[in-house]
């Protein structure tokens, strides 16, 4: 006879999901998972296996051969095809990996330092003149990455304010309204179709953009179905994570004032808190995989063509490698989290990612005098509105 308890943990797992509403009350459900089905199987979008294990994630993004990223690494997909490098298995994902590593290096990261903070403390300047109740939000933690990575990758300027809508859209509504993410799908593909018309190679331009097409794999020109792909994912993986993870932090700093003057006395523990801001309010709740070969993890065997999602979330929050997971704890040292992956698929712009996030919080800290939230229930998750007061 099946518990009552029993049943509730099936249905739990059954239900597992990682997008919408389901975020409200995420943390909850991953501790769960975690001590009573640390592998299961859900029944949305047609039935995955999840893993929520820190161990068992880091041993899947170590091991290509058995976890294959395609189709889609993101789940459900943000297009029906495949996006270089993140959904490109070996040998392919080094060749489109290394097409762009020249432009992430520590060295180049150096240079991008003073223009990454020129724009945070303009873009703050401009959030405190809009005065206390202002969306921090659409104010500063989108508008940053927006003109940091659009610079970078090349997109020009008088095209950034369609670019937070075609996100939202993409990214936001492929669960409940596809039909939406379907139509800015669209507009992005034939944006960049056109981007490409024009592309002038001009020697004195480093673009990413620039990069992609001078970019040659086995001495032959990346097709132009290869560079929409490309320039699709950069598109999105530039300007989502980093804007939610600018978010996220003031978001935790609204709600936590001690935190919040404690990086105010003393800005050199900015980068650490921002390393728990990732582990603990990750961008990435979840990434996919398919299973190539029959395989066993923690006794649930999964067999060859079935979907699988790692956790991320979860295993930022694993009681087993995190003394009291769940705290927010921005003097936390210790901090082997998965907020830009693992493995090979790690993250290809995790150092700017990473520094875009922290002169964020420092800038946004100096301009912006000690603030509060102006509606509590506004959400830790997404890029929507944040209303503070100051």
């Amino acid at each position: 006879m099946t518990s009552a308890k029993e049943k509730d943990l099936k249905e739990v797992a059954a239900n597992f999901d990682f997008h919408g509403e389901a975020l409200d009350t995420i943390f909850d459900t991953y501790a769960t998972l975690r001590s009573e089905c640390p592998v299961g199987r859900s029944e949305k979008y047609g039935g995955f296996w999840f893993i929520t294990k820190s161990d068992d994630i880091f041993a899947a993004e170590q091991d290509p051969e058995t976890w294959s990223v395609r189709p889609s690494m993101m789940f459900p997909p943000v297009t029906d095809a495949e996006l270089p490098p993140i959904d490109s298995d070996q040998p392919e994902h080094t060749d489109y990996r290394r097409i762009l590593l020249p432009l992430f290096t520590p060295k180049e990261l150096k240079k991008l330092e003073e223009p990454i903070r020129e724009t945070a403390r303009a873009q703050a300047t401009e959030f405190l003149s809009k005065g206390s109740d202002a969306d921090a939000s659409y104010g500063y933690a989108r508008p940053v990455p927006t003109i940091i990575f659009s610079n970078l990758a090349g997109f020009p300027e008088e095209d950034w304010p369609k670019f937070d809508q075609w996100v939202d859209d993409i990214i936001y509504e492929r669960v409940e309204r596809p039909d939406v993410m379907r139509a800015a799908e669209k507009a992005v593909y034939e944006y960049f179709d056109s981007l490409l018309d024009n592309w002038e190679d001009d020697p004195e331009s480093a673009t990413l953009i620039d990069y992609l097409c001078r970019a040659k794999i086995h001495d032959k020109p990346l097709t132009r179905d290869e560079l929409l792909r490309y320039c699709y994912l950069l598109f999105l993986a530039g300007l989502d994570t980093t804007a939610w993870a600018i978010r996220a932090g003031i978001w935790h700093l609204a709600h936590n004032p001690e935190d919040q003057q404690k990086l105010r006395d003393d800005p050199s523990l900015i980068p650490m808190a921002c390393e728990e801001f990732l582990r603990c309010l990750s961008p990435v709740q979840a990434m996919a995989r398919t299973c190539l070969k029959d395989t066993v993890v923690r006794g649930q065997e999964i067999k060859a063509g079935d979907r699988v999602v790692l956790a991320f979330g979860s295993g930022n929050r694993d009681e087993e490698i995190f003394p009291n997971p769940d705290k927010v704890d921005i003097l936390r040292q210790e901090n082997r989290h998965l907020g830009f992956g693992g493995g090979i698929h790690r993250c290809l712009g995790s150092n700017l990612g990473r520094r875009e996030l922290v002169v964020g919080i420092e800038e946004f800290l100096k301009v912006v005098p000690p603030f509060t939230p102006a509606d509590s229930d506004q959400k830790w998750h997404g890029v929507g509105p944040l209303n503070i007061k100051f």
